[in-house]
């Protein structure tokens, strides 16, 4: 579906694993990371997702692994999870090359937008490392509300990565969709 101009939304599909693998990892891991703003290369090493992961998204019945082409390139993806009367926001990603560009709050507003129409949901969710300010204040800016609710960061399960501090635990960010008036 095309939605902006140049850009290009669709569901991930198996051949896509791969490409999103790298996608994902360039974006939060290691020297190439450090290329874009979201970066956490500073607080943990080791992966952020393998294959395996990505195809559990892709084949998850209640989510959705939007992906992000411009002119046939794969530039960001999101998953989307529906979770009852919210939706999970997670598995976002962009091109270090391109963020800080607005691509990202074009894709956050797509879906969002997929959130409403696809399964009406009220509210959308996500958790973010409690020390990424820089990240979590990009987030209040789209209307994301901090919670103050917190999940451990899971030490020792190294498919999450390897921590570099041992402050590390999730906070659930929440927002407030607008649901289509029924006329």
């Amino acid at each position: 579906m095309d939605t902006a101009p140049g850009l290009t939304f669709r569901d991930a599909t198996d051949v896509d694993v791969d490409v999103l693998v790298a996608l994902i990892e360039s974006a939060y891991r290691g020297d190439s990371s450090r290329v874009g703003w979201t970066t956490e290369a500073d607080i943990l090493d080791g992966r952020r997702t393998d294959p395996q992961g990505v195809l559990d998204v892709i084949k998850s019945p209640d989510s959705r692994l939007l992906t992000v082409e411009r002119d046939g390139t794969v530039v960001a993806c999101c998953q989307l999870e529906h979770r009852g009367d919210h939706v999970y926001f997670g598995m976002f990603a962009v091109s270090p090359a391109l963020q800080g560009a607005g691509l990202g709050k074009t894709i956050i507003a797509e879906a969002e937008r997929i959130a409403v129409e696809t399964w009406a949901a009220g509210e959308m969710h996500m958790t973010v490392i409690s020390v990424r300010d820089d990240l979590i204040a990009w987030y209040e800016r789209r209307g994301y509300r901090r919670t103050g609710r917190m999940s451990p960061f899971p030490y020792g399960d190294e498919r999450f990565g390897v921590p570099l501090r041992d402050d590390l635990r999730f906070e659930l960010l929440v927002k407030e969709l607008r649901r289509p008036v029924t006329p």
